[in-house]
């Protein structure tokens, strides 16, 4: 994108606020300075992941109706009662007999299959073959599945005792027209998709999915073949869609900007102008000559909320807010800005972006676990590290290859362990955070 003059020259006064004192521009609620000078403190990496899930916990929430199949993902904005009674008559649970009374049995000819209109009563005696789902006669008091009885001539015969009820499934079993099937907030499961279609649904009430857009930051990044003279593959671009597609938001769209003035400029544009719920941006959060991410946040009138995680690896990442929500305002977004280096991008991903797309969307926090540590794990001396384990009898057993740029441990990972500052002794309980296509992904 080319930029105008004045998208040039509000970059360069974005620019300028880089080297000045904190008291202009961004609000910093981080704790600290802002600006990505060095001069603010990191969050506490649990700290930092509380405030994403309030940032997100505070967002109006919005409703849309849906077909079933569109709200697979999404959270139920109201109740899920019950339309009908579930079953709505009295249905055969087996392939076998209807009969009434003691046996044996007359054999009325025909049957009674599933879907078939209203049968006719049985008398005392009689028997009609029936189908699994099939309406029950009236005055039937059993039903007995083909395995357990024989027919000889006219008359059928059981070969153990008749219950009465059993094998039917009464009107009403499972619930009664007005009941509560599942609260307001319950995940849209492929489950619940069979319950509300069986209740009678064709749409539901549901949170839509958080609108996330993504933009890749940087001049060094390729989108095809062999990295060379100074050039890298682009290793978020591929991962990160499908990654916060997981986490259960939709995104609209990857883009990738330069470190120049006119990647600047674009994503200052983007920033101000984006449809997206979340911007998640890679790369540009430190304070190096192209790291523009703070400079462009000053310049919209951000809110830091994060600004840097006591975390390794992944220490420069931030979560930003945009506008207030009042009446007469563009609605509230969010950045998330993640660090370039592959694995530190992960890291960002489950500490900023995780709990503050599950807030947005209304999905309940993950419950929180602790498995064992095989072995020693080195710590920082003052940082939380984030290493790649497999989860193996009820171990967490760390992966090498768990450098900033590197993905191979975390490809081949379960989870992430949460290794406290010094580290970790073997044996040690350690908080385990799932990676979402190894628990169950979206539907979790």
């Amino acid at each position: 994108m080319t930029p105008t003059n004045s998208a040039e020259q509000a970059l360069d006064e974005a620019l300028a606020l880089v080297s000045r004192a904190p008291e202009g521009g961004v609000t910093d609620s981080s704790g600290g300075a802002g600006g990505g000078t060095g001069a603010h403190r990191a969050a506490g990496w649990q700290r930092a992941r509380d405030t994403a899930a309030r940032a997100g916990s505070g967002v109006p929430a919005h409703t849309h109706r849906v077909p079933l199949a569109a709200a697979l993902g999404e959270v139920l904005a109201s109740p899920l009662d019950a339309l009908t009674d579930l079953p709505s008559f009295d249905t055969s649970a087996m392939d076998g007999w209807a009969v009434a009374g003691p046996g044996p049995w007359s054999v009325r000819a025909g049957g009674v299959l599933a879907g078939s209109e209203r049968p006719d009563p049985l008398t005392d005696g009689e028997a009609v073959r029936i189908a699994t789902g099939a309406r029950i006669p009236a005055d039937a008091t059993a039903v007995i599945r083909t395995e357990h009885c024989r027919e000889a001539g006219t008359q059928l015969f059981a070969d153990r005792p008749v219950l009465t009820g059993q094998d039917i499934r009464p009107r009403g079993q499972e619930c009664r027209s007005g009941d509560l099937l599942l609260p307001a907030g319950s995940l849209v499961t492929p489950a619940v998709l069979g319950l509300a279609a069986a209740a009678g649904y064709d749409e539901l009430t549901t949170r839509p999915r958080p609108r996330v857009e993504i933009l890749v930051l940087g001049d060094e990044l390729l989108t095809e073949g062999l990295p060379h003279e100074g050039l890298v593959r682009d290793a978020l671009s591929p991962m990160l869609g499908p990654w916060l597609d997981r986490l259960g938001a939709e995104v609209i769209g990857t883009r990738r900007l330069g470190d120049d003035p006119a990647g600047a400029a674009a994503l200052l544009e983007a920033v101000g102008t984006s449809t997206a719920d979340v911007l998640v941006t890679t790369g540009g959060t430190a304070a190096g000559p192209v790291d523009h991410v703070h400079p462009v946040l000053r310049q919209a009138g951000a809110e830091l909320l994060v600004d840097g995680v006591a975390v390794r690896p992944g220490h420069p990442m931030l979560l930003a807010r945009i506008g207030s929500g009042a009446p007469g305002e563009n609605a509230v977004r969010h950045v998330v800005g993640l660090p370039g280096n592959p694995l530190a991008a992960v890291s960002g991903l489950l500490t900023l972006a995780e709990p503050l797309l599950r807030a947005l969307a209304g999905r309940r926090r993950r419950p929180r676990y602790t498995a064992p540590v095989q072995s020693d794990v080195p710590g920082h001396p003052y940082d939380t590290r984030l290493v790649p384990v497999l989860l193996s009898d009820e171990h967490a057993v760390p992966l090498r290859y768990h450098g900033p740029a590197m993905l191979r441990g975390v490809a081949a990972a379960d989870a992430l362990a949460v290794v406290p500052p010094k580290g970790a002794r073997s044996g040690q309980e350690l908080e385990i955070l799932d990676l979402p296509w190894a628990s169950g992904g979206c539907f979790t």
